[in-house]
């Protein structure tokens, strides 16, 4: 949860454009001024219920506590959200703000496998692609990168109709779309087996 959050808060520092799992309450907190680890929270409440029908759909039934254990789990992960912003400093040199922004990806990407490897309560960002990617019989990556793109779509529709320009979106957020879940499916990859053979044990 650390390592994803840091991810995400570190991608807002490049500024070059807001993670896509974020992007929406991104930029309506820009346009709006209200509390982005609220709207965070709110959307990600918004991704527990989504996850809770489509378990239910599934007659998954063992997965909906541990949907419903999602939501004080990101009560949390928005704190740290807000704590980051305040402390980790942005840089104005573009060579600085692309090497931000790597370190930003790699971290989503880590932290985002790690918690759904590791078989503990998701984040919901995370939550949702695993359902998603259960429903629809995909990879996690592949869902991932489906999903990133249905975020960055909504969140330039909102920008356009309320503030008239792009908020939030920049060529960070176009990279991140494609390289948070391929660094997902790397990591699954390389470690997953490793990871199921420490959890069997």
């Amino acid at each position: 949860m650390f390592i994803l959050a840091l991810g995400l808060t570190l991608n807002t520092k490049a500024n070059l454009g807001v993670s896509p799992i974020i992007s929406v309450p991104y930029s309506i907190s820009q346009i709006t001024g209200l509390n982005f680890g609220d709207l965070t929270f709110v959307v990600y409440a918004i991704f527990v219920v989504v996850q809770i029908i489509i378990h239910i759909r599934l007659k998954n039934h063992k997965r909906i506590a541990l949907d419903i254990l999602q939501l004080p789990l990101s009560l949390i992960f928005t704190r740290l959200l807000n704590i980051f912003t305040v402390y980790i400093p942005t840089s104005q040199n573009l060579g600085i703000r692309f090497i931000i922004l790597t370190f930003a990806i790699i971290c989503t990407g880590i932290g985002a496998a790690m918690s759904l490897s590791m078989q503990i309560v998701p984040n919901p960002g995370d939550g949702i692609v695993q359902a998603l990617a259960e429903r629809f019989d995909k990879s996690v990556g592949i869902a991932k990168n489906l999903f990133d793109c249905l975020n960055l779509s909504i969140t330039l529709c909102i920008s356009l109709f309320i503030a008239h320009q792009i908020v939030g979106v920049g060529i960070g957020t176009v990279i991140a779309v494609v390289g948070v879940g391929r660094v997902i499916a790397l990591f699954h990859h390389i470690f997953e087996s490793k990871i199921e053979y420490l959890i069997v044990d």
